[in-house]
C-alpha cells in the first residue's frame, strides 16, 4: 500500500490549496529557490509545483511530504496557520485521508511556522494498515497508542503496542501501522526534525 493521501475531507479544499500555495511560495522565496530547483529537490514536477503555488492544485499527502522533505521543513509548516495560542480539538481541525480511507490524520501543532517539532492525531480503521514512505533524514517519530492496539512496522521489525504504549524510531526509513482489532485505533504522533 502506498502512502498516498488526499485532502478531500478539508472543509474547503480551495482554501487549503491557496494556503499551501502561499506558504510554499514564501518558503521557496526564503530559501532562494527557483521552481526548477524545488522540483529537483522534491521530485515533484515544476508544473505541479507551479499549480500548487497558484492554489490551482489540491496536493496529496505524498506530494506534501515530498515538498516538506525537499525543503527540510515539517509537513505541518505547509498545512497550519501561525497563531500565538492554539487549541486543537478532535474533529475540528484539518484532516487528510489515506487513499483507501484507512487512516485519517489531523495535524495539531508545530513549534514554529517552520518548526522542528510537530504533532498529529491519527485514526486507523479496524483491520486496516497504512505504510508511510521514509521521511527526511534525521526525523524521529514518537507514537503513542491512545485507544486500541496497533502493530508498528519499522524496517523489517514489527512492534505490538497496547493502549498508552509508545514507540520512538528514526522515521527516515519506510514504516507502517496496522490495526488488527475490531475497533478504530487512535494514535498520537510527535515528529522531531533535526
Amino acid at each position: 500500500m502506498e502512502g498516498e493521501m488526499s485532502m478531500n475531507t478539508w472543509e474547503n479544499p480551495e482554501s487549503l490549496a491557496k494556503h499551501i500555495g502561499t506558504i510554499l511560495r514564501d518558503v521557496r522565496g526564503e530559501q532562494n529557490l527557483s521552481l526548477q530547483a524545488l522540483a529537483d529537490l522534491t521530485g515533484v514536477s515544476k508544473l505541479t509545483l507551479g499549480n500548487i503555488e497558484r492554489g490551482e492544485a489540491n496536493p496529496s499527502l505524498t506530494i506534501i511530504w515530498k515538498i516538506a522533505n525537499g525543503l527540510s521543513i515539517p509537513i505541518s509548516s505547509l498545512l497550519m496557520e501561525k497563531q500565538q495560542v492554539k487549541v486543537s480539538r478532535k474533529n475540528e481541525g484539518n484532516k487528510v485521508l489515506s487513499a483507501d480511507g484507512s487512516l485519517t490524520l489531523e495535524p495539531m501543532f508545530s513549534t514554529s511556522h517552520y518548526g522542528s517539532l510537530e504533532t498529529h492525531r491519527a485514526f486507523l480503521k479496524p483491520h486496516s494498515h497504512y505504510m508511510a514512505d521514509a521521511h527526511q533524514t534525521g526525523v524521529k517519530e514518537y507514537v503513542t497508542v491512545m485507544e486500541g492496539r496497533v502493530e508498528v512496522r519499522v524496517g523489517d521489525r514489527i512492534y505490538s503496542l497496547e493502549q498508552y504504549d509508545s514507540i520512538q524510531f528514526p522515521a527516515d526509513q519506510p514504516h507502517g501501522y496496522s490495526n488488527p482489532e475490531e475497533s478504530e485505533a487512535v494514535l498520537h504522533f510527535v515528529m522531531i526534525y533535526s
